[in-house]
């Protein structure tokens, strides 16, 4: 892969995950109306502090690509909640799953970015 093309996705990925990372601490982006089923999934997740862990691994993962600095491991830790936002807008929210489509594909594309890191992973 051109390094600027990666260079710009990785960069692009960072903003994307810090942007909703921070969100989740400051709320200054309205999540508009859920469904009720969406809404107790939430509540769960917030009952045992899920959340803000999920906010904390999207602003340290954020700030790795930006900077980049560990970011082969924070593209392969970020990747289970690019999974879980697909399987949670396709069965709960399907009308909004655009911005997580978006995290997955940029995602992937990261993780193709940095695949000569996995070689000894992988072998």
């Amino acid at each position: 892969m051109n390094s600027k093309v990666f260079m710009v996705v990785r960069i692009l990925l960072g903003l994307f995950v810090l942007f909703f990372g921070l969100n989740k601490f400051f709320h200054f982006m309205d999540m508009g109306e859920m469904s009720a089923e969406a809404g107790a999934y939430f509540g769960a997740l917030a009952s045992v502090n899920l959340i803000t862990l999920i906010a904390i691994v999207e602003i340290v993962a954020g700030l790795t690509f930006i900077f980049n600095k560990f970011g082969a491991l924070l593209a392969l830790i970020l990747m289970s909640i690019s999974v879980n936002a697909v399987l949670f807008h396709a069965t709960l929210e399907p009308g909004s799953i655009a911005g997580a489509l978006i995290l997955l594909v940029l995602n992937i594309i990261v993780l193709y970015g940095y695949k000569d890191k996995y070689k000894d992973l992988l072998s």
